[in-house]
């Protein structure tokens, strides 16, 4: 079944609304991308209007923040220790918004969301 960003089919109440359309194309939603713990992969696909968006599939490295002598490096990424999204992403090590992972730097906070982004950037925790 497509996933689509349409309005609920019932009201607040538990009564329907009735239909008086169906699924438009622009409508359709795509199914989330669970950055993975990997070598770099992605892929590119077309949005509204012509443009590009590149979803990360799997990467290893992250450009890492330190706030201490606020530079950027970039970090290769070992495991993952918390993730607030969901607990069983730990353990299948996939990387979302706010998961904290283990980099050869430290421990460090993803301050963006990898699957629309292209890649991973953190914050030294």
């Amino acid at each position: 079944m497509a996933i689509t960003h349409t309005r609920s089919r019932r009201k607040m109440t538990g009564g329907r609304y009735i239909a008086y359309r169906h699924k438009r194309k622009f409508e359709l939603a795509k199914q989330s991308t669970l950055t993975g713990l990997g070598e770099k992969k992605n892929i590119r696909g077309r949005v509204i209007g012509g443009g590009i968006k590149y979803r990360l599939l799997q990467c290893n490295i992250a450009n890492v923040y330190d706030p201490k002598t606020k530079k950027y490096s970039k970090a290769t990424i070992k495991t993952m220790v918390e993730n607030p999204a969901n607990r069983h992403y730990v353990r299948r090590n996939i990387m979302t918004k706010g998961a904290v992972i283990e980099t050869d730097k430290g421990k460090a906070r993803i301050v963006n969301r990898p699957g629309q982004e292209n890649t991973i950037n953190a914050v030294l925790v």
